[in-house]
């Protein structure tokens, strides 16, 4: 008797029936089927090879494939993406942090639960990313320069149910100084949270500010000095962030491990 073996083609490819049409406009978020690649789009373009559309995925890496059809899932369904017409109805505004916006929405009062981060610039970024959002949660965010005192800052805080505290701690890995204080706050009604770097500055991508990376900072020597200096910018660290956070426009700016944080902290904060 004559053995066969399994059907290993792919669902899409077993019909060739014509697949839905949808127009590849921004933001809209797809898989290619041939590569798994998933993403958002970024633009289409017109080529000497038939048309493209360039992917994003949330670690801001890009590719770019032919408009081929049933090339794509959506949704877990295959689809043929076409060229936006210049006709086609805008999609839905989104703020800098990806929500979608409440046109006309009003800042809620605020609610009795905070955020603290440790410094201005970290105040700041979140604000430019997050600021709508928070707005309409009622959500206020406010700096500590530095975690040094944290237990105390918690307990003259008062932290309870219904006015819960999220911290954004720069620099939480295993062994830092500033995991060591984290640990030391048990309450339940705070959350602390952080990212891996010495300070805020290096959660924007390099790509973003235009420099191929961060350069490494001998230890006991000032970091934003260093970075300045490493740079060949002017050692003015006031006038270098303001350079940083003007090219920060959307949370694609950042490093996946900040995003993560803040998110899990606005949640933590207005959980009912």
């Amino acid at each position: 008797m004559r053995s066969y073996s399994p059907d290993l083609t792919p669902p899409w490819k077993k019909k060739q029936t014509p697949a839905p049409e949808v127009a590849a406009e921004a933001d809209l978020v797809v898989e290619e089927v041939s590569t798994g690649f998933c993403g958002a789009v970024v633009r289409c373009e017109k080529t000497a090879e038939g048309p493209t559309v360039t992917l994003e995925d949330r670690f801001g890496k890009h590719r770019v494939f032919p408009l081929a059809p049933r090339g794509f899932l959506l949704e877990g369904k295959v689809v043929t993406l076409v060229r936006p017409s210049a006709a086609a109805p805008a999609r839905p505004a989104r703020t800098a942090s990806g929500s979608l916006a409440v046109p006309g929405a009003r800042a809620r009062v605020a609610r009795a639960g905070r955020i603290y981060v440790e410094g201005r610039h970290d105040a700041e970024l979140v604000e430019k990313v997050w600021g709508d959002d928070l707005r309409i949660e009622g959500v206020v965010v406010e700096y500590l320069e530095g975690i040094d005192d944290l237990p105390a800052i918690v307990a003259e805080f008062s932290p309870g149910p219904d006015a819960r505290l999220g911290v954004l701690v720069d620099h939480l890995v295993p062994g830092s100084k500033e995991s060591r204080i984290a640990a030391s706050v048990t309450d339940a009604d705070v959350l602390i949270v952080g990212h891996p770097y010495i300070d805020v500055w290096e959660a924007v991508k390099p790509s973003s500010v235009g420099i191929p990376g961060w350069p490494r900072v001998p230890r006991g020597e000032d970091w934003k000095t260093g970075v300045c200096r490493a740079l060949g910018w002017p050692e003015n660290t006031g006038a270098a962030w303001q350079h940083i956070l003007s090219k920060v426009r959307s949370y694609k700016d950042l490093d996946p491990s900040l995003l993560g944080s803040v998110e899990h902290l606005i949640d933590f904060v207005t959980a009912p």
